[in-house]
This record gives C-alpha cells, sequence and structure tokens, in this order.
C-alpha cells in the first residue's frame, strides 16, 4: 500500500484516449459541478467523456450499472474507466456482477459508504456494496479524512476488489470541495495507469 502527501453518454462512443484506449469518467451523486476536478480534466484531455448516468438527483443502482455498460459497450476498446464518490460504486456494481463487460482498467477515486447512518436517503440504495473481485488492474485513491466513509472502509473495499489502495491524506471527499483545482496529482496518476495499461496491451 502505498502514502501520497497531498500535490498542489450511453450510446456514443468514447472518443479514443492515449495511444487508443478510451477513457470513461464517472461521476458522483448529483454530478460534477463546474470547480470538480473531472470538469477540468475534460478541459484539459477533450478526448475523455462523461457517463451520462441521467438521474442525479435520486441515483438508481441498475439504471446507473445499464448506462455504463451501454457506454463501454460504445468504445472500441476496453476502456479505462475514472470514477469518484458514487461512481466508483456504479463500477464496481457492473464489474462484479456476472457477464462484466471487459475493461483496461480502474480508478475508483473517495468511493463512499452508503451504509452509514448519516447517508443521504438517495444513496441508500446502493447498500450492500458488492465486495467481489473486480478481476480488473487499477487503484482505489482514498482521503484519511473523507465524510462520507472512514479510512478502514476504503481500504476494505480496495482489499476486496483487488484494487492497490493509494492514501492521498486529507483531502476530504477528493471533490470540488477539497479546493484540488485541476488536481495534477490525481492526473498524473491516471495517465500512469493508462500508460500501464497500454503497455501491456
Amino acid at each position: 500500500m502505498s502514502d501520497i502527501t497531498r500535490a498542489s453518454g450511453p450510446g456514443r462512443a468514447a472518443g479514443p484516449g492515449d495511444n487508443g484506449v478510451p477513457v470513461l469518467l464517472l461521476q458522483g451523486w448529483l454530478g460534477s459541478g463546474p470547480g470538480h476536478w473531472q470538469r477540468h480534466w475534460l478541459r484539459l484531455r477533450p478526448h475523455w467523456q462523461l457517463v451520462d448516468f441521467g438521474s442525479w438527483e435520486h441515483p438508481e443502482p441498475q439504471g446507473w450499472r445499464l448506462a455504463l455498460a451501454t457506454a463501454i459497450a460504445a468504445c472500441e476498446r476496453p476502456p479505462l474507466l475514472i470514477a469518484h464518490s458514487l461512481g466508483c460504486l456504479a463500477a464496481a456494481g457492473l464489474l462484479a456482477g456476472p457477464g462484466a463487460p471487459e475493461v483496461a482498467a480502474a480508478l475508483l477515486v473517495a468511493p463512499p459508504d452508503p451504509g452509514r447512518p448519516d447517508t443521504p436517503d438517495a444513496l441508500r440504495p446502493f447498500h450492500p456494496v458488492p465486495r467481489a473481485r473486480l478481476r480488473v488492474p487499477g487503484q482505489l485513491l482514498l482521503s484519511s479524512d473523507d465524510p462520507y466513509a472512514s479510512e478502514a472502509y476504503a481500504l476494505e473495499l480496495a482489499a476486496a476488489w483487488g484494487l492497490e489502495p493509494l492514501r492521498l491524506g486529507p483531502l476530504g471527499h477528493i471533490n470540488a470541495e477539497s479546493g484540488l483545482g485541476p488536481w495534477t496529482q490525481g492526473l498524473a496518476l491516471a495517465e500512469a495507469l493508462l500508460e500501464r495499461v497500454t503497455t501491456a496491451g
């Protein structure tokens, strides 16, 4: 396990990422606002694509998994998934299920714990979270002071899913409120993973 200190739509084929690997960005509950690092990354990497889950205020697990499966099927080759928050649970629910689509790798950032007593009602349908191995290479990025999941919970998920856990230090929920801007550290990690799967392929 690594410790890292803080540094300053469905139906449409994803554009090719670096070396032809498509990159799909999965948003969390309520979507990613203009200050979110995912929006910054789209401006920096316009060939990457956001998955449109549709029901942002009242997410439904089966609907989100179907939207993701449709987006993956529209890719010309297995994509890299970069998910934040509830998007992580949608990805895990799809990849842990029967007949899971092939993806190149997954970078899952700050998965929430929908089983907590203080979980918003809209997120409770995502409980329980699957604990099956995802059978894809990847990493799970976690914060030591995430208000939506304990560090122990995130480490448990990483072990269950077979992903490498990366501790980022105190970054809150690793969202716009964390003040990360374009989050160059995270982008470097994403592109390093993309290079790894491209070389392996």
